[in-house]
């Protein structure tokens, strides 16, 4: 008998311990991955009493009694089961209260505001388009004639320097059969090709080297943005070809040196042997301004057929859109500069005045200046006046053979012409000084 009672003990003291350990296993586990302590301490309280009635019934089945709070009831015995309020629920109920006020505060407010209330939206500050006001060389392609000579070298050296935002300056040199009238020695010197630095080695040294570099003063020369081509003004197809998607001429291309014929001040044989074998051809101031006329006409006539064609072009039929810079710059002499020179092609004044006419008469669709400039004077005629014009002053007829320009302030002249709207469509006398008499 008492073997039988120590067995029974035991068994009731595993159970109970075994019991216990289970209970708090899944009390663990399910506070881990519950969603909120309230439902953790809830299913404790479920956990708590199924063990203690497990382990009650075992204890009657075994005649063992034990306290009804004890053992694993005890561990999970609510507030109300030892006869103490709940204070949880109690602030729960609190704050239940509290916010169900504030969802009302919030709806009364909002019936309130209910008119007044506007949606918000960010403002997004938006990109406004440029709009060039006037003329523009702005992506423009200009070419140069006579880009070989004294005032059509500067003319190039002042677009390049003064007017970045160029396309390009297509400087073209006029040549007589197979070489160039006067080569292009001007040419690169005015535009600064030659204020690289250098170095030629001695023959009998060990450095025999030549080499050639642009310096950083060279960086706003605008180098890049010149294009030297050759051309025969006398022969149409090659004009043609070179005024394609050319915006705007200057035209400084002349046979002359000053009044005198180039082949009778200059002794050039090539320009000597055309004017004798053909007289009354060869001359540039007319054959040559009437081929680079019709080329331009034609390029631009083609340009506004295409845009036409795009859906680009606008209701104007102008051969010039709204910012563009004037088609032709002619640079011409004044009437009372010079004195007149009889040559092989006709006197020198009316050799000048019979281009002048033709721009006029025979390309009105073109967009022209004509700028005849008084007798040119480096030596005794500063550089970097102020340009006077017969637009704005009037003078004394007999006081126009006193006018001087230097003839770098000729090239800053001719280039602003391109923009300048007063010019436009005008002939214009410009000078900057008075000398003799």
């Amino acid at each position: 008998f008492t073997l039988v009672l120590v067995r029974q003990t035991i068994q009731t003291m595993v159970l109970q311990m075994n019991m216990r350990f289970l209970s708090l296993t899944f009390l663990i586990l399910y506070t881990l991955n519950s969603p909120s302590s309230s439902e953790a301490f809830s299913t404790s309280k479920t956990l708590g009493f199924a063990a203690n009635c497990a382990f009650e019934s075992q204890t009657r089945n075994g005649n063992l009694s034990f306290p009804r709070l004890g053992g694993v009831s005890a561990l999970f015995a609510t507030p109300e089961a030892a006869g103490q309020p709940n204070k949880g629920d109690e602030e729960a109920a609190r704050l239940r209260a509290q916010a169900a006020k504030m969802r009302e505060s919030i709806r009364e407010m909002e019936k309130s505001i209910e008119g007044r209330r506007k949606e918000f939206t960010p403002s997004v500050p938006e990109e406004k388009e440029v709009v060039e006001e006037g003329l523009s060389l702005k992506n423009k392609r200009i070419l140069v004639c006579g880009a070989n000579g004294r005032v059509g070298s500067m003319v190039c050296r002042y677009l390049l320097r003064n007017f970045p935002e160029l396309k390009e300056v297509v400087a073209a040199v006029h040549y007589v059969g197979e070489a160039s009238s006067r080569g292009y020695g001007r040419l690169s010197y005015e535009v600064g090709a030659e204020d690289g630095v250098g170095n030629i080695g001695a023959i009998w040294s060990e450095d025999r080297d030549a080499y050639f570099e642009y310096s950083d003063e060279m960086k706003d020369y605008n180098l890049s943005k010149l294009r030297v081509i050759e051309v025969e003004l006398l022969d149409p197809v090659q004009c043609k070809t070179i005024t394609e998607d050319v915006d705007a001429v200057i035209w400084c291309a002349t046979d002359f040196n000053g009044n005198t014929p180039r082949a009778v001040s200059g002794l050039n044989f090539a320009f000597l042997f055309r004017a004798v074998a053909d007289p009354t051809k060869g001359r540039v101031e007319i054959e040559g301004l009437q081929n680079i006329l019709g080329g331009l006409k034609i390029s631009k006539q083609d340009r506004l057929r295409r845009n036409s064609l795009s859906g680009q072009q606008t209701s104007s039929s102008s051969l010039d859109g709204p910012n563009d810079p004037t088609s032709f710059i002619l640079l011409s002499t004044a009437e009372d500069a010079l004195d007149n020179y009889e040559t092989p092609y006709g006197e020198f004044n009316a050799l000048k005045r019979q281009g002048e006419n033709m721009l006029r008469n025979d390309f009105p669709s073109l967009s022209h200046s004509i700028i005849q400039m008084s007798k040119y004077e480096d030596n005794f005629v500063d550089e970097g006046l102020d340009i006077l014009s017969d637009i704005e002053n009037k003078e004394e007829p007999e006081k126009k053979r006193t006018r001087r320009i230097n003839r770098r302030d000729v090239a800053r002249a001719v280039g602003d012409a391109l923009i300048d709207e007063k010019c436009a469509g005008e002939t214009v006398e410009m000078w900057t000084a008075n000398r003799g008499k």
